[in-house]
């Protein structure tokens, strides 16, 4: 079944100095129902709009969003995202975080306790159940960024470069946190990042978006077994081949050409 399906999507922006922006460009592309979709492209490309007007933080210029065949017109609890910077509250503890949508959603507090300490065990911080917002790293940050949007149990999770500010160490565990999750869950996920290799070793797909007007330059699927290691052949090779077409692109945002040179 596909969850999301995007439909000669567009978006223009008015730039300051009043000229027209294509952020998306009659986009079209359909995310299955429990696919890893990774997003990668060079900056300004689109991927973060993309992100938003799925989210239905934007509206779309043209075209329309369906989710589960209903179209997008707004936020709604069955997308969440996870954005660069957790936006944990810090008068607030990590388990009363992971709780707060189910608190202002009226869940009893019985189930709210529950669902705390299953999901605070499945992202490794069970110890840290009490602890305060700036008692945490930024990896131990994300991951309970992680566990409030699974306690919302939504349909999708849209992840905007969750892992980009992050060491190289932590970012591992991560990706194992998160693949653990993918794994246990199947949930539809969204991953936007500029880290190549990282989308390949996570994705079930990878879509290289073009430096212009908001485009798909092209997929790649990834049918590599899970679990998968930044490290593996597989990975490195197929990363390489992306990375090839990407830095292409980037070349053409730079000299302004703004054409696809295969």
């Amino acid at each position: 079944m596909a969850v999301v399906q995007l439909n000669n999507l567009s978006k223009v922006y008015l730039g300051q100095s009043g000229t027209t922006v294509h952020g998306l460009t009659d986009l079209n592309l359909t995310i299955a129902d429990g696919e890893f979709l990774c997003v990668v492209g060079p900056s300004g490309c689109g991927k973060t709009t993309l992100l938003n007007v799925i989210a239905g933080f934007e509206q779309p210029s043209a075209g329309d969003v369906l989710v589960n065949g209903v179209r997008v017109v707004g936020p709604s609890s069955n997308r969440f995202v996870i954005f660069q910077e957790p936006a944990l509250f810090p008068w607030l503890n990590v388990t009363q975080n992971v709780v707060f949508g189910l608190r202002m959603a009226g869940v009893d507090p019985a189930v709210q306790a529950e669902k705390a300490a299953f999901l605070l065990n499945v992202v490794h911080l069970s110890r840290f159940a009490n602890a305060w917002v700036t008692e945490l790293s930024g990896g131990m940050k994300q991951r309970v960024a992680l566990a409030r949007a699974l306690a919302m149990d939504p349909d999708i999770l849209l992840m905007d470069e969750p892992f980009a500010a992050l060491d190289a160490q932590t970012r591992d565990m991560l990706h194992e946190v998160l693949e653990e999750v993918y794994q246990a869950t199947k949930k539809t996920i969204v991953f936007v990042t500029h880290n190549v290799r990282e989308a390949v070793r996570l994705g079930s797909r990878v879509i290289l978006m073009s430096s212009n007007g908001g485009t798909i330059l092209r997929e790649f699927p990834i049918d590599l077994p899970r679990n998968r290691y930044l490290e593996d052949l597989e990975v490195v090779t197929i990363a390489s081949q992306i990375r090839d077409q990407l830095r292409r692109e980037v070349l053409m945002s730079v000299d302004g050409r703004g054409a696809y040179v295969p």
